[in-house]
């Protein structure tokens, strides 16, 4: 980065996505009835907007351009996940009691060292990872003080054990 290009405000934050889905009533049973998010307006009969806490909107799901339609084919550009950020490795394991509950499979699931997460997909093939961060304390890093992410097998029973 130049000096004549300043770094981002420190306290900036991705707010929301906005998903294209073929089908609202089937993105609002995964997120909503699966997962858990609420769901707090929708908008017409082709939008809803869903949160966690009663915030106005975390993820948007619409079928403006999109209902009855297909996921990009691979090879082609566009999302490859949402992050979901879980408080804490506990409600991360509810995630994964929830996923289990309704037969939902994963795509992997791995400890990358700062933090710990689950992959999948929803009802449109867009990627989903659910994730909670470790203590920044426990981040691994390398001598020079840069954190040394890496990916390794997360073992799910060791998570699906872990108490609130």
């Amino acid at each position: 980065m130049s000096a004549a290009t300043p770094a981002i405000a420190a306290g900036t934050r991705i707010g929301h996505v906005h998903l294209k889905v073929s089908n609202i009533q089937q993105s609002l049973d995964f997120y909503v009835g699966v997962l858990g998010f609420e769901l707090q307006q929708m908008y017409g009969k082709q939008a809803a907007f869903i949160s966690a806490g009663g915030y106005h909107h975390h993820i948007g799901l619409n079928t403006w351009e999109s209902e009855g339609g297909s996921p990009p084919p691979p090879g082609t550009t566009g999302l490859f996940h949402v992050a979901i950020l879980y408080p804490t490795r506990a409600d991360l394991a509810d995630a994964l009691k929830r996923l289990s509950a309704h037969g939902l499979q994963l795509d992997g699931a791995s400890d990358h060292g700062v933090s710990e997460a689950l992959y999948l997909r929803d009802p449109d093939e867009n990627g989903i990872e659910l994730y909670w961060d470790k203590p920044e304390a426990q981040w691994p890093r390398n001598p020079d003080g840069s954190i040394a992410m890496y990916t390794r097998r997360l073992d799910l029973n060791d998570l699906i054990n872990t108490k609130h």
